[in-house]
């Protein structure tokens, strides 16, 4: 589903990539996040994602009212605590992707795909 603005000069679709990239992106500049995660049906493991293709870690969905509901998958850092990590992250998407967007968000589920030491 696209999220749909409506104008005086008619109708603008927003494609959930867009906002999945965009989620992404601000997802990697919070403190604590190493990077997203991405699930590989080849092997059953989660592997770290590259900056180019960040929108694979984010599942969005758009609601007919124009709701956004986003899962994030990310690998945090060793050492940090996971809940206010988890917390910053959700708090620091959903109001970028508010601002970014102009629709509102239901709710941002984050999952732990794994925890990483940084150099």
């Amino acid at each position: 589903m696209k999220g749909i603005i409506s104008s005086e000069y008619g109708e603008i679709l927003v494609d959930t990539d867009v906002i999945a990239t965009y989620a992404g992106s601000v997802a990697v500049g919070c403190f604590g996040i190493v990077g997203m995660s991405a699930y590989s049906m080849k092997d059953g493991l989660f592997h770290i994602l590259k900056k180019d293709s960040l929108k694979y870690g984010i599942n969005v969905k758009i609601t007919d009212e124009n709701r956004i509901a986003l899962t994030i998958h990310c690998i945090v850092a060793y050492g940090v605590s996971i809940l206010t990590v988890s917390e910053n992250l959700a708090e620091a998407v959903r109001y970028k992707v508010e601002q970014f967007t102009g629709f509102e968000t239901d709710k941002i589920d984050v999952v732990v795909e794994g925890i990483r030491v940084i150099d």
